[in-house]
């Protein structure tokens, strides 16, 4: 059965986007990418130079095979995530963006009002628009009204990996959302991926997890089996929870009684 995301009326096969940052090596990135499935790829702004083809980082992504995301990461207002953005398109990027603003060096929480700021200019100026946002089911229903592609709620602050610690946060937002839901950063497990996707999120972004492994080409796998696994529960339906237990065979009948 094929079942593929659709964002802006794009397909893809896989529902895990990988970030490029904090890797060792960038032959451990490429074990990382390779080995998750993935067909989205993100790169912050400010560490590479998007123009610039032969870019230690870049010249090991194949963008034939990946749709390279900018990302405005560092950015700490609409101002500056604008021109980033603005900057990746005339390097001749494609018109998407992961658009992150996090003005907060210790925690890395985005900013709601420059990210609301940002995306309405962005949208305007006719880019494909992936906001990062805090797990805020009424920010996120704005943002789609003011037509971003998707929107991606934190399950727990960036590089944390403790896992999906706003799920009832986000359990709303995927109830309204008419757009993709992609649950980004504090992933740490494949556990967690296969959680958010259990609960009907359309797809994960992680980054942390692949690039702290001692082998990240193995974790990429376990995590692209966490999201299938995930995905495939979600559409088979999961059973109700129950607060008293249930035989699973009925006694009637039990030896003859």
């Amino acid at each position: 059965m094929r079942d593929p995301l659709v964002i802006a009326g794009r397909e893809f096969n896989s529902r895990l986007m990988v970030g490029t940052g904090k890797f060792s090596s960038n032959e451990a990135m490429v074990q990382a990418m390779e080995a998750s499935g993935t067909e989205i790829v993100t790169v912050a702004l400010r560490r590479v130079d998007v123009a610039d083809e032969a870019d230690s980082l870049l010249s090991h992504i194949d963008r034939d095979k990946y749709l390279l995301l900018p990302n405005t990461s560092g950015a700490r207002d609409a101002e500056e995530a604008v021109r980033l953005a603005r900057l990746a398109r005339a390097a001749g990027c494609e018109p998407w963006v992961k658009l992150e603003i996090h003005p907060d060096p210790f925690y890395l929480l985005p900013d709601p009002i420059e990210t609301f700021k940002a995306a309405e200019i962005l949208v305007k100026e006719g880019f494909t628009v992936l906001p990062y946002i805090n797990a805020d089911p009424v920010l996120a229903k704005r943002l789609e009204e003011i037509g971003t592609a998707t929107v991606m709620p934190l399950g727990a602050p960036i590089g944390t990996n403790k896992g999906i610690k706003t799920r009832d946060n986000i359990a709303i937002i995927i109830e309204q959302a008419n757009v993709p839901v992609v649950v980004d950063a504090g992933l740490g497990a494949p556990s967690h991926a296969a959680e958010a996707l259990e609960m009907g999120a359309d797809a994960v972004l992680v980054n942390t997890a692949f690039a702290v492994s001692p082998n990240p080409g193995l974790m990429g796998e376990a995590f692209k089996n966490g999201v299938i696994a995930g995905r495939q529960a979600y559409l088979a339906g999961l059973g109700a929870q129950r607060d008293q237990a249930e035989a699973s065979s009925p006694l009637t009948g039990f030896l003859g009684s």
